[in-house]
């Protein structure tokens, strides 16, 4: 029988198959959610892909995705999985090879086992805890930089450009802008950036996978008000206030800024 996470990683590849043919043919339908807001059939028909793959294999475990009617039958399972088809719609319609699959399952409201997969670069991050991460099965690791003066940060380019970063920009040596947030998990997982931070809530399937990622590769995940983060959620499925990922002294060390200075987004 097949491990959890030979089964994610399978499912994450062909998914990416299904995103990769609607993003080089551009023939795919767009819908607004809400307000800025997208989804495709592309993320339509990649969720339908993984809930039957993932759940013919685990067929007792639980379901939370983005693109799923929510159930209650999740909240008795021990094992659920945390499912973002695609990760970086805004990206994807764009034309703009920064979107992923991204795949989490977590035990108990934590997370195990981490997938994410960016099928135009064809990057594979892989990772469970307590044996740590890998990129096209390559171990990676997060970076060791302690100073937040000489950091890269990666952050969200919706958030710069709604000015939410304007009094922060002098805080790191630079930033990198990237829309899905999966995949500035998997780039600090893979030490390409010294640190990921959100100022706005996120969704727990925005960051599931990139939350197992981060930690099984040697970093730490909270929010930005410093608590813990945990899955599996009964009614609030969003993560308050927003997230910080990096080794543990960035970390700290960016706690204490904007616990300090930053008025969370609600």
């Amino acid at each position: 029988m097949k491990t959890e996470l030979e089964v994610a990683r399978e499912a994450a590849i062909e998914a990416g198959k299904i995103l990769k043919k609607y993003f080089t043919s551009n023939q795919y339908w767009v819908k607004e959610k809400g307000i800025n807001n997208p989804v495709t059939k592309a993320d339509c028909e990649a969720d339908e892909f993984l809930r039957t793959y993932l759940l013919d294999n685990f067929p007792n475990y639980g379901w939370l995705s983005e693109e799923t009617k929510d159930s209650s039958d999740r909240l008795n399972k021990k094992y659920t999985w945390i499912i973002d088809p695609l990760d970086g719609t805004k990206e994807f319609i764009a034309g703009m090879p920064e979107f992923v699959v991204s795949i989490g399952l977590v035990e108990d409201g934590r997370p195990v086992i981490g997938v994410i997969y960016n099928p135009m670069k064809n990057e594979l991050y892989s990772a469970e805890v307590g044996k740590g991460a890998e990129l096209n099965n390559t171990s990676v690791s997060v970076t060791q930089e302690r100073d937040l003066s000489n950091a890269f940060a990666m952050v969200s380019r919706t958030e710069v450009a709604d000015g939410l970063w304007d009094s922060y920009r002098k805080l790191f040596k630079d930033f990198k802008h990237c829309g899905s947030v999966a995949y500035k998990l998997a780039n600090l997982a893979a030490g390409r950036v010294d640190i990921v931070i959100s100022l706005k809530p996120k969704n727990e399937w925005d960051i599931c996978g990139g939350h197992c990622l981060v930690v099984a590769a040697g970093g730490v995940f909270k929010r930005i008000d410093g608590q813990d983060v945990f899955y599996n959620q009964s009614k609030v499925t969003r993560i308050p206030n927003g997230i910080v990922g990096g080794n543990a002294e960035i970390v700290r060390r960016a706690l204490e800024v904007f616990n300090n200075q930053y008025r969370y987004c609600k």
